[in-house]
Formats: structure tokens, sequence, C-alpha cells
């Protein structure tokens, strides 16, 4: 099995309480903000090397970096091989700034688009224009509206309302 389909399982696991859940996320949400920290520090250099001395390299877990890798594939440069990935696989971390910065603004992950390092990266007012320019573009993509009392498209058997639907639910994985 694929590292990536492990995160999966374990970061969007539907038997798991919410509680739980939630510090699950804090804690990785806080991991993630880190390494970000140490990419925005120097944009010129390129980390590159196997998913696990990245992760040691970072103090990730294997599976966090798999986390890591699939929130960023989207910024790169040259997208790495996420789906078939295991802890060997070399990958590279050469992203694009805007990219980076308006998929974070995208995200609404407040807590990495107004990260200090950004400052060195981009002005005030081209962040502004960014973080403007990504919220107007319309990149939202609406699925078919789920009804509360629809099963839950996860197929946990549930009701949506009782499932990914409940407030502070973790987001719909892709089904």
């Amino acid at each position: 099995m694929a590292i990536l389909d492990e995160w999966h399982k374990i970061a969007y696991n539907e038997k798991q309480d919410r509680a739980s859940l939630q510090r699950f996320w804090d804690d990785y949400f806080q991991k993630e903000k880190s390494v970000y920290e140490k990419l925005l520090d120097d944009p010129s250099r390129v980390f590159k090397g196997s998913v696990s001395s990245l992760a040691d390299e970072f103090g990730l877990t294997v599976l966090e970096m798999a986390g890591f890798l699939d929130g960023i594939n989207d910024s790169l440069k040259e997208p790495n091989p996420i789906e078939e990935m295991d802890e060997n696989t070399e990958v590279s971390l050469e992203y694009d700034t805007k990219k980076l910065y308006m998929n974070m603004v995208d995200a609404r992950a407040d807590w990495l688009y107004d990260l200090p390092q950004w400052d060195a990266i981009y002005d005030k007012d081209t962040r502004h224009a960014l973080f403007l320019e990504q919220r107007k573009s319309g990149t939202i993509v609406k699925g078919p509206k789920i009804g509360r009392n629809d099963p839950c498209p996860c197929g946990s058997g549930k009701k949506y309302k009782q499932c990914h639907g409940k407030k502070g639910a973790p987001p719909l994985p892709e089904v």
C-alpha cells in the first residue's frame, strides 16, 4: 500500500472521535507550519531526497511527510509521484512561490500565508494583490448539493449531517 493511502486512512478516519481527530490535525498543522518556515527561509534552496530522508530533515514521520507532500504537490514546479510513492521514493520540494502563496490563500490557511517569511519574498502590497486575485478567481468548485439527511458520500453509511456535514468535521476526501 502506498504511504499516501496510509496517511489518508489515518487523517480521514471516520471511526475516530472528533476530539481525537481535531488534536491530530492541530498537531499536524503545527508541524506543517514548521516545515513551511524552513522552506520559505531560503526560497532558492531546493530540498531533494527520499521521502524518509526529508521526513528526518523536517522532523516528521514518513506518514506526516506523505501528508505534507500531498498538500504541497500542486504548488511544485514538477509534481511528485505521490500516489505511488513509498519511503524510498526520491522527491523534490522545488516550489513556485506565487502558486504556493495562492494555494495557501485558497486553502484558507492563514497560519501559513501570514508567516513572517513571506515578508522577504513579497512586499505587503504584492501579497495583498495576490490574496485578492486568489479570492476573486472563482476557483471554488461546487459539486452537487448534498442534503443534510442524504447518505454521506464518503461511504460511512451515516447521514451527511452526522458525518462530514457536522460542524468542525474534516472536509470530504475525494470519493
